[in-house]
């Protein structure tokens, strides 16, 4: 079946916050150029934008700050984030709360007099949350994808999913992507002048995780393949509140937002007993990464539910007060036999999202001429722990800035770049790999890989652990490698994509063991116990992989302290 091309100005990679507010800046700032929305799924269905339930960090209120909001997330990414990218994020998230509101069409909730009401994030020194409900990733993307279907200069492939970067002929710069067009099964490739790698994180390998399922990690798999540096691979946020409805339901792992936790909301172990002020004085408060923890240790000494998890109370706050303000995530644990009102919920730390990535600067552009990234693709603005309700503000910000970007940078580079033939053949053949094999189980190798990573590069690290894990890695791939699907129709052959979904999740799950073996100390979301102290923070460092020649490389680079140096705060210049 020949391969067919196709040929668009901008192509963008997914469709979540990141992908949409992109392709509508770039609209804006030319409505001439011929702009490509290409998803996985269905505009505006799939992705983790539009699962998101608490809010959105925008410092807006009396009493809080830009530097305050700043130094919150310096702080809870313990001085690892590259400074500028950080300082653009909560600059930059005040005007687009105000497009969203003002242009998109979002509304958000209000207090009486008027004004954006804030709620409780755990890790944050003010109420700075602004949101819709609990529903606030919906009511967003649903703005967002109206104003994208008004536009008819916006075209969007659905059920595209992406499997390669090819490099132009010459080698100095990205030709496009190889695609599949999942309802046909026919391969494309799409050239484009510029292209924005926005398909977000998913750290589904891991046994309890809140991602759908159709999110594994494809958008760092081909960033690794095609060469790009890496930044905080091993920083992977669980969550401290999973849905723990057993492993006869999907729901289990499905996330119970931060703001149950903010509200009041008590951790409960098995004995019925609230642990977390053994571990941290913040309570149920204090970061993510600090209340997995403590709930993994919890666990681990065997103090559970009947089932192995923990559980959540929300009934002191009073019933109905729980009904008002968490409507949807009183009606999902209902739906999974849980009273979340007037009850107890069971829960587990659950792998959450990805504060690793592609390098980029300020402007989303990454070393290689014609790729930009953004969302949960990118790095460097969480460092090693991403707060609350500072996810979506990423995406919509640096979404909205590679959507200003990218037709500027068309403009000074204008032109489409041939492909490098060679490598695309071989990506071609490379995608067809299962359809020469012996059919196998691919899902009893999903499992192994989510139990492997979750006992060995999960919550707490240590080095026998991660060799054991980086082990059992090579074991799986090459048990997939083997492993082939038994039809050979090509069209909505959810088996293949099953299978490319399990390889990009592995290439991705070795870079994270790489990187958590690397990184000999514990910063944010990564605990080694045999590496429990967080080093010195002055010199700080963040580790980076690059693949070259099949294998990959690791290295540790400085953080620069652009703004603000261990030990100060801009905090004490606001108040001047």
């Amino acid at each position: 079946m020949p391969i067919e091309r196709v040929r668009t100005d901008i192509l963008i990679l997914g469709s979540g916050g990141a992908g949409l507010f992109a392709a509508l800046h770039a609209h804006a700032a030319d409505p001439k150029l011929d702009i490509t929305v290409a998803t996985k799924g269905l505009l505006g269905k799939c992705g983790c934008t539009r699962m998101v339930q608490g809010g959105y960090n925008v410092s807006l209120h009396k009493g809080d700050s830009i530097e305050r909001h700043f130094m919150d997330t310096i702080e809870g990414g313990k001085w690892l984030p590259h400074q500028e990218l950080a300082w653009t994020l909560v600059t930059r998230a005040v005007e687009r709360v105000r497009e969203l509101e003002n242009e998109i069409g979002c509304f958000f909730d209000r207090n009486a007099d008027g004004s954006l009401h804030g709620k409780a994030f755990a890790g944050q020194t003010f109420d700075r949350t602004v949101h819709k409900g609990d529903l606030t990733g919906i009511e967003i993307i649903s703005r967002l994808m109206e104003q994208v279907w008004a536009r008819p200069g916006i075209r969007q492939l659905e059920e595209h999913r992406a499997v390669a970067m090819i490099p132009s002929k010459d080698g100095a710069s990205l030709s496009g992507l190889l695609m599949i067009d999942v309802r046909t099964g026919a391969l494309k490739f799409i050239e484009a002048q510029a292209v924005l790698l926005a398909t977000g994180g998913g750290p589904t390998m891991y046994r309890y995780h809140t991602p759908s399922g159709d999110k594994s990690m494809d958008g760092l798999a081909m960033a690794l393949r095609f060469g790009l540096p890496l930044r905080d691979m091993e920083m992977v946020q669980f969550h401290p509140t999973g849905l723990y409805g057993g492993a006869e339901t999907r729901m289990t792992g499905t996330v119970l937002e931060e703001g149950l936790r903010g509200a009041g909301g008590y951790l409960l172990n098995g004995e019925m007993r609230r642990f977390m002020g053994d571990y941290d004085p913040k309570l149920e408060r204090a970061t993510r990464d600090v209340v997995s923890r403590s709930m993994y240790a919890e666990m681990r000494a065997g103090r559970t539910t009947k089932n192995g998890g923990l559980y959540i109370a929300m009934s002191h706050l009073g019933p109905d007060k729980v009904r008002k303000m968490f409507k949807g995530m009183v009606e999902r644990c209902d739906d999974c036999g849980f009273d979340l009102a007037g009850g107890l919920v069971e829960v587990v730390p659950t792998a959450h999202y990805f504060m690793g990535g592609v390098v980029c600067g300020v402007d989303t552009a990454t070393e290689r001429p014609g790729l930009f990234v953004a969302g949960e693709d990118a790095s460097g603005m969480h460092g090693a722990n991403r707060l609350g309700g500072n996810g979506v503000a990423n995406s919509t910000v640096f979404g909205g800035i590679a959507g200003d970007t990218m037709p500027r940078w068309i403009a000074a580079n204008r032109g489409h770049r041939p492909p490098d033939e060679g490598v695309l053949d071989a990506e071609v053949a490379r995608a067809l790999v299962p359809f020469a094999a012996k059919p196998g189980d691919v899902n009893a190798l999903r499992e192994k890989l989510m139990d492997t990573m979750w006992n060995d590069v999960g919550v707490l690290r240590d080095r026998a652990g991660l060799d054991r894990g980086l082990a059992a890695l090579d074991t799986i791939e090459a048990e997939l490698l083997a492993t082939g699907v038994a039809d050979g129709n090509r069209a909505f052959n959810l088996t293949w994509h099953d299978w490319l979904n399990l390889r990009s999740l592995i290439e991705t799950s070795r870079v994270i063991t790489l990187a958590a073996i690397q990184r000999e100390n514990s910063r944010g979301a990564h605990f080694r116990e045999d590496f429990p102290e967080p080093g010195d923070l002055d010199s700080s460092t963040y580790t980076v992989a690059r693949q070259r020649g099949g294998k990959i490389e690791m290295t540790n680079e400085p953080v620069e302290f652009t703004i603000v140096r261990p030990g100060q705060s801009l905090l004490a210049d606001a108040a001047e």
